[in-house]
């Protein structure tokens, strides 16, 4: 896919499969909700969390993007990333309204923001800082495989 394809792509996608070290050796694979800032993929997830656990060990991370069902339509990315840990309750908060307002749960007025706050209370922003991207888009394939 080119640059512009891949930014629609994860634009148009809801979940990521993020991949990081665990503690046996062995690929931890979880699911995100995500949002896309310029080049980076953001998430949030529970600070004490599996997956965080292993980002402050090795801050390496391995995300997929994938979409299809049969063969000829199989479209993906797969970047690989450093990551960013944000603890700070402010910036945790924001992103978590952010990321309410992509996947359409964010409400106005100051009941919901107590609740973002709430969670973001537990939660870490993770900055996913891609350093190799690869992508595929079978359907250009043209049934020649």
């Amino acid at each position: 896919m080119s640059a512009e394809e891949v930014s629609a792509f994860l634009d148009e996608q809801r979940v990521v499969t993020c991949a990081t070290h665990g503690p046996r050796g062995w690929p931890h694979l979880m699911p995100l909700w995500y949002v896309v800032r310029g080049e980076e993929l953001w998430a949030w997830t529970y600070a004490k969390s599996q997956k965080v656990r292993n980002l402050e060990r090795d801050p390496r991370a391995t995300l997929q993007v994938e979409t299809g069902f049969e063969y000829q339509e199989l479209r993906g990315v797969m970047i690989e990333a450093e990551v960013v840990i944000h603890r700070e309750l402010s910036l945790v908060s924001e992103f978590g309204v952010e990321l309410f307002g992509r996947y359409g749960t964010a409400q106005a007025g100051p009941e919901f923001l107590e609740v973002v706050r709430a969670q973001a209370a537990k939660r870490v922003a993770l900055r996913f800082q891609p350093r190799r991207t690869a992508s595929w888009d079978h359907r250009k394939l043209g049934g020649v495989y």
